[in-house]
């Protein structure tokens, strides 16, 4: 039986030519964590998550076809991204320092003006973008129109 009881966003869906490393790459350089796996005759998909999201759950489904594997399938880019706010300034220097090291870090970490914040980006093993920011706002701002805690 579902607890859904009304429409809810639950899902972006990308594809991968190398779901491995997609979930090592998201894994690693994120706060989102496996919540499953699935495989078919088709292919195999995982779907992402942050650790604990009850509430409001909100999935990152990343999809690889078998027709496609070992192809780079990014959608998100040049400027078209996937954004993580975090809750630090230095915690956008620490994801990009680690996203220097393994070669991933697209943009480095900069000052924009409101309501961007504080941001880098990190491209994934198929070129989407990923933002990280700080101070965006967007999980405040969305939780104070809907008083939120």
């Amino acid at each position: 039986m579902s607890g859904l009881t009304s429409a809810r966003w639950t899902h972006i869906a990308l594809p991968s030519g190398d779901l491995d490393k997609s979930i090592e790459f998201y894994t690693t350089l994120t706060p989102l964590v496996v919540v499953e796996r699935f495989q078919d005759a088709d292919g195999e998909s995982a779907w992402l998550s942050n650790e604990g999201q009850v509430e409001t759950p909100f999935v990152l489904v990343l999809v690889s076809f078998n027709k496609d594997k070992g192809k780079q399938q990014g959608l998100l880019q040049p400027f078209a991204h996937i954004g993580i706010e975090v809750p630090e300034r230095g915690d956008v220097d620490a994801m990009a320092e680690r996203a220097r090291e393994l070669g991933c870090l697209h943009w480095e970490p900069r000052d924009m003006p409101d309501p961007v914040g504080y941001i880098c980006a990190l491209k994934d093993p198929d070129g989407n973008v990923v933002e990280i920011s700080h101070n965006q706002k967007v999980f405040d701002t969305v939780r104070a129109k809907w008083g939120g805690s």
